[in-house]
């Protein structure tokens, strides 16, 4: 905030803090006077005033029904509050319509608001009163400026439970021990025909200002993001029904803008009756609010439900296209955060969601897929639960961009380094080039991919694993020809021989190209992913704990570089046999790693079909899952090593 803005801003408190405690028509006279000795605070004041008035506006509205009923008087002293608060909203606006025009308009709707109140209108006379006269203030205001995201759900119940339940109770049913002989009694929030009528903003100026002639006080000691991010707690509180997500368009259908400036009820009336239920999820949910995009969360459990409705609808093709996306463009980029809280709910729901593939490719098994998808919605339910509930910590955010970068990086370097030290025992220096343009090139495609898929085109999970399965299976299949290359040349003599009479030849300008786009593949297939996953993680850290992600990355890279530097430094040492037995070997798991994953991404994508093996045997970093496909593939990959193995030893006798 700025010096200038600070001074505006203790120059309204002043101001204000003044009309408080002076008449209502002192009070617009006092503005009016500090605005002509204060030009530059002309506005600001006003659309202070304004806010209060539209606070009044909605307080009417809302506590109305205490007041009167059936056209009786039912509890005389908030009726004489209602007087009141309807003729200080009449006098207030007449007063600043006098010095700025465009408030005119807002004479007549105050004006009967008044006279519904004196007649003892219905209550629903009054409540649409209220909603026009509040909506047309609020018009004459420029937006609200709100947060950029709310404090995570446990920091806002801490708070909620030191600042507020006292009065409003532990669950915000207004019973708590401090509010037991209040009057007026404490909110009770989970009121829901009460809160269908308040308004987000309301409960915000509220929790700023407090309410005159309540014990509700201003806390003017809590941040703007915390006060907003009360508000939209107990805003929360009566609409709470289960933790049901708003559909992926939902941000089409209501803006943040309205959500906070209207009433449920009201926002509701103006809705779709086919979308008024949206009101009550985003209510529930306020979070959902503040993500420029819908959360992967958000897009698993709403592509799961699609899926149920194309299986009962019989479309079995779609239904399974849901499916895979709803694990790809979904809950795959929240692993690496909720692998920071709990491993073993990450893997449980990666095992429900393909066991969930296998059911839903079958006809006829309508129960079975029903279960299926109920299981799984009730596992991420959890699993959101588990991370909203906490902000992620700055170690464990340090922790999950270590281990991604780590993981992607090692495969691709350990194929890169290969082939470099490789060209460097055979003496072709002057080969390295290509691989470093191939790794180099990976590196630049990778990032304008991601650019792209963020900024022009959409590229779906399902693409993403394609992609990725194609790249793995072709390093793959190159990795196993060139170990066993490596391995026939294991005899120092033999070696010699294919030096004099071989080695310049195979190593044309075709192949030293192909090496470089073994380079390029080993790398390009990694990039993506992980900047993707980077993406993810940003999205669940704060601003401030963005240093702890990069301080991850960075010690990753140290790693990756000290690896680099080890490989490099001592395989040169080695004598010819064993440099090339120990980077066969080398090779030998890398393929079997890539074959793995190929199968896997090919599985994920929906290409190849799973079928789950009987003993968990998910490990990772062999890029080994429990299904028959992936398994077989692995083994196939040993049985070809083994036979030119055999077959070599043998020639050698």
């Amino acid at each position: 905030m700025t010096l200038q803005a600070i001074t505006r801003a203790a120059l309204a408190v002043v101001a204000f803090a003044t009309l408080a405690i002076l008449s209502p028509q002192t009070q617009a006279q006092s503005l009016v006077n500090q605005k002509a000795n204060q030009p530059e605070l002309q506005s600001d004041l006003q659309q202070e005033y304004m806010r209060q008035i539209a606070q009044l506006v909605e307080y009417v509205g809302v506590d109305y029904s205490e007041a009167v009923a059936n056209g009786e008087v039912v509890n005389a002293g908030e009726y004489a509050e209602m007087e009141e608060f309807s003729s200080i909203i009449l006098r207030n606006i007449n007063t600043l319509s006098t010095d700025n025009p465009k408030l005119q308009t807002l004479v007549q709707p105050a004006q009967q608001l008044r006279e519904l109140v004196m007649n003892k209108a219905d209550l629903a006379e009054v409540r649409g009163a209220t909603s026009q006269l509040r909506a047309q203030i609020l018009q004459q205001l420029p937006k609200v400026e709100l947060p950029k995201a709310l404090l995570p759900m446990a920091q806002t119940k801490e708070i909620y439970q030191a600042q507020c339940s006292a009065c409003h109770g532990q669950q915000g049913q207004g019973d708590g021990p401090a509010g037991q002989n209040l009057e007026p009694a404490p909110t009770n929030f989970t009121d829901l025909e009460r809160a269908e009528n308040r308004s987000l903003l309301g409960l915000y100026d509220a929790i700023t200002k407090g309410i005159d002639d309540t014990a509700m006080m201003a806390f003017t000691d809590l941040t703007e993001q915390e006060r907003w991010s009360l508000a939209f707690y107990v805003g929360s509180l009566a609409f709470q029904h289960g933790t049901v997500v708003a559909p992926q368009a939902s941000m089409d259908v209501i803006d943040l803008q309205q959500m906070v400036n209207t009433s449920p009820a009201q926002l509701r009336a103006e809705l779709p009756s086919s979308q008024a239920n949206l009101v009550n999820i985003l209510r529930a949910n306020p979070q959902q609010l503040f993500q420029a995009e819908i959360s992967p969360f958000a897009v698993a459990k709403a592509r799961l439900q699609a899926a149920e409705e194309a299986y009962k609808a019989g479309d079995l093709k779609r239904a399974n296209h849901l499916a895979v996306s709803a694990y790809l463009d979904g809950f795959e980029l929240m692993e690496n955060g909720l692998s920071a809280y709990d491993a073993a709910q990450t893997k449980a729901i990666e095992a429900q969601m393909m066991d969930l593939r296998r059911i839903i490719a079958t006809p006829n098994q309508q129960a079975q897929v029903s279960a299926a998808i109920s299981d799984t919605l009730a596992a991420l339910e959890r699993a959101q639960a588990t991370m909203n509930e906490q902000q992620l910590s700055n170690t464990a955010l340090a922790t999950a961009s270590f281990v991604i970068l780590l993981r992607e990086g090692l495969e691709a370097l350990l194929v890169v380094l290969a082939l470099i030290t490789v060209l460097r025992r055979t003496e072709r220096n002057d080969a390295v080039k290509y691989v470093h343009s191939g790794w180099l090139a990976a590196l630049v495609l990778g990032g304008l991919t991601w650019w792209a898929a963020q900024s022009l085109i959409s590229i779906s999970g399902a693409s993403r694993e394609i992609m990725e399965g194609v790249a793995a299976g072709i390093a793959a299949v190159v990795l196993v020809y060139v170990g066993i290359w490596m391995h026939s040349k294991t005899n120092a003599q033999a070696w010699q021989q294919y030096i004099k009479q071989n080695l310049n030849a195979h190593l044309a300008a075709g192949t030293l190209w192909g090496i470089a786009l073994l380079s390029f593949i080993a790398v390009y297939r990694e990039v993506f992913e992980t900047v993707l996953f980077y993406q993810s993680l940003l999205t669940q850290a704060q601003s401030a704990q963005h240093t702890s992600v990069w301080g991850g990355f960075i010690a990753a890279a140290v790693v990756l570089a000290l690896i680099t530097w080890v490989i490099l430094r001592f395989s040169v040492k080695l004598p010819i046999a064993k440099f090339f037995a120990y980077t066969t070997y080398l090779l030998l798991i890398l393929a079997f790693v890539l074959a793995g994953k190929a199968i896997i991404a090919f599985q994920e994508a929906g290409w190849l079909s799973a079928t789950p093996f009987p003993v968990p045997l998910n490990i990772d970093w062999l890029g080994m899952a429990a299904t028959w496909e992936s398994l077989a593939t692995q083994l196939l990959v040993l049985i070809v090593f083994s036979v030119f193995f055999l077959k070599q030893r043998q020639a050698t006798k």
